[in-house]
């Protein structure tokens, strides 16, 4: 593939991913209410798949294109440690910076009294969905379409769940099962520019590819282990959320395996 067409790709298949956002946040109109068993459930499923993404299809390609690039097996390693802390790091920044609201435990970062409580929640779907999309567009990475593929079809099936319990969330703070809907959908459309920003930086260096994926990565662990793991064990429902984030991670990692 040439940088055209990768950064194309990358930004079509995040597309692509975003509309797994949007199919679970239409969800709320046949929903009027989820339990929180469930949505702990589902929310899991998704924190399973994006942890198998993060190894299977970021990690383990980032370590193989830094030892090819710097030519030791070492290196490589070194390359994606570094690359994934600086991801979970730059989250950890902005998780301290921007106000943002868990649906659980409440208000976190600097405290903003003139904003509204829905814009902490779509700041907080925000903070989720665009390294999300950044990790489909670097997914590419070298023409690597099986892999980048992979990533899409499993990042689109753990944003149904996410959209349909944040939709709900914000149907249980008043909002209309439309609105709520709407508000969902768009939340997603920042994975394609997530994606076009991941493939831009992946189709112009090089040498950037193993740093991305494992930002990418380092990105994606740092939601799973600060937002979505500590909100699906708050109710008494961590037998059912770590059953269903092993689920989701077998599933992710049959995907990637069949796919790749």
């Amino acid at each position: 593939m040439d940088t055209s067409q990768i950064v194309w790709a990358g930004f079509l298949a995040s597309g692509c991913a975003s509309l797994g956002t949007a199919a679970g946040s239409l969800g709320v109109l046949l929903i009027k209410r989820l339990s929180r068993r469930l949505q702990d459930g589902l929310l899991s499923l998704a924190a399973g798949i994006m942890l198998a993404a993060t190894f299977f299809s970021l990690l383990l390609p980032s370590i193989e294109y830094g030892s090819g690039y710097y030519g030791s097996n070492v290196a490589g390693a070194l390359v994606a440690s570094t690359g994934l802390l600086a991801g979970a790091f730059l989250l950890f920044f902005i998780h301290q910076s921007v106000p943002h609201e868990h649906f659980v435990t409440g208000r976190e970062g600097a405290s903003k009294t003139d904003i509204a409580r829905i814009w902490l929640f779509v700041l907080a779907i925000t903070l989720h969905n665009f390294p999300e999309g950044l990790a489909v567009g670097v997914g590419f990475a070298g023409g690597e379409v099986a892999n980048g593929v992979t990533l899409a079809i499993g990042i689109g099936i753990q944003n149904i769940p996410e959209g349909l319990a944040v939709s709900v969330a914000l149907l249980s703070v008043g909002f209309s099962q439309w609105r709520a809907a709407l508000i969902g959908i768009g939340s997603g459309l920042v994975e394609p520019l997530g994606g076009l920003i991941g493939a831009l930086a992946i189709s112009t260096a090089e040498a950037f590819m193993p740093w991305a994926l494992a930002f990418s990565a380092g990105a994606m662990l740092f939601i799973i282990s600060d937002e979505i793991i500590p909100e699906t064990h708050q109710n008494g429902n961590q037998n059912v959320a770590t059953f269903c984030l092993l689920v989701g991670f077998v599933l992710m990692m049959i995907l990637d395996v069949v796919l790749g």
